[in-house]
């Protein structure tokens, strides 16, 4: 239970390597993968986990060694989560930035091509935000989280008749 198979050293550089490479991987599949996970992506983030797990633990089931992976990934994220604090050019770099994907009323489809939106996925999106026409969308952002910000157009005051 207590005797590990390889060094203390080895699961902390095991675990920053994998955790390097998913965030990578993750992070080239676009936006939509983290913040609207549809059933395939969660199925595809579960066996992520276990296709790495012995990566990261060299076949080692030790309890210190699960400890020691479990402290350095949580160190790890830890430290992103820091850097992204303290640099606005490190939080562009490791979360990107919003995208425009309706731009007065107009979807961007290049953006929702690369981000591999589609349109019924763009109308939803809207209308959870409370706007059911794309003519009504002044702007909309897919947001480094996977959400997507709507501004509404501003309407002209109705005209009304007054008695003089």
């Amino acid at each position: 239970m207590f005797d590990m198979s390889v060094p203390w050293w080895e699961f902390v550089l095991r675990a920053v390597v994998v955790y390097v490479f998913l965030f990578a991987m993750l992070r080239l599949t676009g936006k939509r993968q983290v913040g609207q996970l549809a059933p395939f992506d969660l199925i595809l983030l579960l066996i992520l986990s276990n296709a790495v797990q012995n990566s990261m633990n060299a076949g080692d089931n030790s309890l210190v060694g699960g400890l020691v992976s479990a402290t350095t990934l949580i160190l790890i994220n830890s430290f992103v989560a820091y850097m992204t604090y303290r640099s606005s050019t490190a939080e562009r770099i490791l979360e990107g930035e919003p995208l425009v994907l309706v731009m007065d009323g107009k979807p961007v489809r290049h953006v929702m091509k690369d981000e591999k939106i589609t349109y019924e996925e763009l109308i939803a999106a809207l209308r959870h935000n409370g706007t059911f026409e794309l003519g009504d969308v002044k702007l909309a952002l897919l947001e480094t989280n996977g959400s997507v910000s709507v501004w509404k157009r501003e309407t002209a005051p109705a005209v009304s008749a007054s008695s003089s």
